[in-house]
Order: structure tokens, then sequence, then C-alpha cells
């Protein structure tokens, strides 16, 4: 093939009177050649192409994929071979990705406009890890937009659960400073649980929470991101305008920045869609006002107070008052604090880790338990004794102070519990403390005048006296409860 240098000169030639059999010549080509390219500068040489082995089937393959957009190659390569195909799979795999890239991935859709407050579009986006010490932990951003003002919310977290998404969806509210009508979401767990068609069943716990709000869920369809567009867009935006070139410490730094960003940055921007700044367009007045008493987003949980007075969570031990020891306490997390009740009362209040294998003490909790070892008393009866709860922690304490007779206070009340029920004894004893009496005496004499002794039949005694001795902790039936549940379902 003559390249275009070689015919550019031939005609320069050409029009300085040279002859078609002198440019031959000169150029050392064809004359034949020389006349065809002075007649037409630019020819194609096109080679003509081999029949592919593919050839009779393609037809057939358009048909089956537009019947069926995301059938699998092995299910088409077995289809053709009914007809006589012989060649392999990789050639119908690079014939189906060229289809798909015409046919799926290049339809064209309509852009759709809401009107003010009617909309708001969230989807999740993974934004590498940070690191603290030797653990990494995983950075999700949770992205919020109002769609007809472009308006942008950002929620940084490391963790993409349950409680996690209802306490960014809230945070969202907050900033914009309202609820929209329908909030548009991905087929993420968390709030689609299973879909056929266009049947969606959404998750118990995400419909409870926009219930709350008076929000109706719209789940996009499955591969069909541009129903979702602008939170795409949003999300494409915070990737690559707000994350590069920058360094984090922890996640409370990643929030400040970010929240930063969206103030000074992505929210009074002229939008390239809109030509408007987002905070000049977004209309609070027709956002529906938030309710009186919003709702409580953290991760919550039951958990198991150890014998070294702490509680297992995300990978750490947050300690507690040393009398929860064997009880089940309520832990309330979110992304600052981690926050632990019984029944109802506070108890300790932790910062969050976010490390892991890390005990995160309480200095008086530890005080309280080594007071106890120093002076001996913390031996088996104690142990027992304290299990009763705070009140027989508090008891305990005030023995302490008193320098009153530890050991056969101990002895003596839980004797008392034995005759006539724990709850009787911890009524006796909250009395007697509101009277400010310590002692067993003033609680077996309370016992004596209001209580009647529980009818009980005495274990059998025997030979080593020491095993007539020995107490059990009290322990909440409702852990065997459980147990019995968990069987039965396995049945």
């Amino acid at each position: 093939m003559i390249d275009k240098q070689t015919v550019f000169e031939m005609h320069r030639l050409k029009n300085i009177g040279l002859s078609k059999r002198e440019i031959a010549q000169k150029l050392k080509i064809d004359r034949q050649t020389v006349s065809q390219y002075l007649k037409n500068p630019v020819r194609s040489h096109k080679r003509k192409e081999k029949p592919k082995m593919l050839d009779p089937y393609r037809d057939y393959i358009k048909e089956v994929v537009n019947e069926l957009p995301r059938i699998k190659a092995p299910v088409v390569l077995r289809l053709i071979q009914k007809k006589g195909f012989a060649g392999e799979i990789t050639i119908v795999r690079a014939y189906l990705r060229e289809l798909r890239r015409t046919t799926i991935y290049k339809k064209p859709f309509i852009r759709f406009e809401s009107d003010p407050g009617v909309q708001m579009q969230v989807d999740w986006g993974h934004f590498n890890f940070l690191e603290y010490g030797t653990t990494k932990r995983k950075l999700y951003a949770l992205a919020v937009i109002e769609s007809h003002s472009r308006m942008l919310y950002v929620f940084f977290t490391h963790s993409q659960k349950q409680e996690v998404l209802h306490q960014g969806l809230l945070n969202a509210f907050v900033y914009f400073g309202g609820t929209p009508k329908e909030l548009i979401v991905d087929n993420m767990l968390t709030a689609v649980t299973e879909r056929a068609g266009s049947i969606i069943r959404f998750n118990d716990a995400f419909l409870d929470f926009m219930m709350r709000f008076n929000i109706n869920p719209v789940a996009c369809n499955i591969r069909a991101p541009h129903e979702k567009g602008k939170i795409e867009s949003g999300i494409k935006y915070l990737r690559y305008n707000f994350f590069p070139a920058r360094k984090f410490i922890d996640l409370e730094d990643v929030r400040i920045q970010v929240h930063e960003w969206l103030d000074t940055v992505a929210n009074i921007r002229n939008h390239k869609t809109t030509g408007q700044k987002p905070v000049d367009r977004l209309c609070k007045n027709q956002l529906t006002p938030l309710p009186g008493v919003l709702p409580d987003c953290r991760e919550i949980g039951t958990y198991l107070v150890h014998k070294d007075f702490g509680v297992r969570f995300d990978g750490n031990v947050y300690t507690t008052p040393p009398w929860t020891v064997g009880k089940k306490i309520t832990l309330k997390a979110n992304n600052n604090q981690v926050i632990i009740y019984y029944k109802e009362k506070q108890l300790a209040v932790h910062s969050r880790c976010w490390k892991r294998y890390v005990r995160i003490e309480n200095p008086k909790h530890v005080e309280k338990i080594k007071k106890f070892r120093k002076k001996s008393h913390f031996d088996r009866q104690t142990e027992v004794f304290l299990s009763l709860g705070k009140l027989a922690y508090d008891f305990i304490d005030t023995l302490s102070v008193r320098n009153q007779a530890m050991k056969k206070n101990i002895e003596k009340l839980l004797k008392l519990k034995d005759e006539y029920g724990e709850k009787s004894l911890l009524y006796a004893m909250d009395k007697a403390m509101n009277r400010k009496l310590y002692g067993a005496d003033y609680i077996e004499n309370i016992l004596y005048q209001e209580m009647t002794p529980m009818v009980d039949h005495p274990p059998v005694a025997l030979e080593k006296t020491e095993l007539n001795n020995i107490r059990l902790k009290s322990t909440s039936l409702k852990e065997y409860d459980a147990l019995a549940l968990k069987r039965k379902k396995k049945l």
C-alpha cells in the first residue's frame, strides 16, 4: 500500500510538469499505480476478511441475547454446538462482550428531574481503608443527595450495618432540614431483602425507620444505575474531588474534612446541570419537617459481662462495674462512644476504639476490684454475693469503709437469702441502707418482722463439710429458656 507521503510527492511532481513515466521512474513504482493515484488520491485497500467460524451463528446469538440479555457464554455455546459450531468458548465470550457493549450499556434513557422536596437518592461508596496501628478498617461513605437541588451529604463510617445506614440517613435529614416524600435506594440488603421482578420485599427494620418519617422507599431495578444517576454522579464527584491528595488520622478526622468540603466546595459550586448552587436551589420549606423526637439509631445489643468485668464488642473489651460480672447488660454504640446500661441505668461510657484486641478500662472499675483483693475480701462467697447486683456492691463497699466484719456479714446474708429468697433479701437491704443501717443483724430483723421464710427442703448433707458450703451465683432462667428455644428450632 502506497503511503500518504508518496501520494503527495506524485501530485507535486505532476504539478511541476513531469509525465507519469518520469514520476514512476523517479519514485521507483509502477506507472499504472501512478495513474490510479493521480486520478483518485484517496484509495482504500481493505483486505477481504476471511470467513470466521462464528459467522453463521451470529444472527441466532443476537436473537438469544435480545430475549435473554444476561445469558452466560457456556449456555450459548451449548445452543450453537447443537447447530454444528465446533469452536471454543473464548470466541463466544468475545462476541457476547461485543453485543452487550452495543445493546445494553449504550442504551439511551430519559433524564428525570424532581420537584423540590419530592425525592432523595442514597447509595454506598467504598473508599479503601484507614489504619489504626496494626488494624485496618474498611472505609465506606453513605452519600445522600436531594434530587432537585443536588444538595449533597456524606456520612463516612467503618460499617454498612443496618443501624449505621439509619444513622447516616438521620444525619442527612438533619443536615437538609427535613425529609423527602420518597427515597431512591439500591438493592442493598439493609433496604431490600428480596425481589421478584417488580415485586419487592423491603427490609423490615428499614421499613420501620421509613415509617417514622412517612417516607416512601423506592428500589431501583437491578443493573439500572441511571435510575439513581444523581447519586452515582455525587459519589463519583466525591471520589475524584474530595478524596485524592488528603491524609486522615481517624474516622472523626475524615468526617470533619468532608463536612468542611461539603460546606465550602460541593454545595456552593455552580452545578453543571442546573447552573445554580445546590445550597441556593434547596427549598427547605418543601421538605417534610422532622418529628419532635428522633429515633435512636445506635448499634444496640445484649452482652454478657465476663469474669474480667468486661464485655466483648467489635473486637475489643470494654469494662463495667465489677458487680455486673455474670450479668447481661445492654450496650449502645455510635461512631464515637460505647455506653453500657443495666436495666435502663447507665453504668459506663467509653470512647469507641477502632483498633482490635484492645481492653478499654475505666480506672474506677479497676480500683474497685483492687480494693477488694488487697483486703483479701474477694473470695468465692463475696463473688456470689456481688452477683445479686449493684445494691449488694454498694452494701459491701459501705461495710469496707466502716471496717465491719466483711466475711461474717456476707456469710449471714447468704444464709438469709437461702431462707427468705433473693427478692426479700434485696428489699430488706435496700430498706436498711435507706435508714443508714449497715450489717446483717439489721437486715435479719427487717426480714423477721416483715417477711415469711420460704418453705424449702434442705439439701442432703455430705460427709465432707466443705462441700456443703458450695454456693453458685444467681442465674437468670431466661438463659435456659433461650437454649430450649434453640433446640426446639433445630428439631
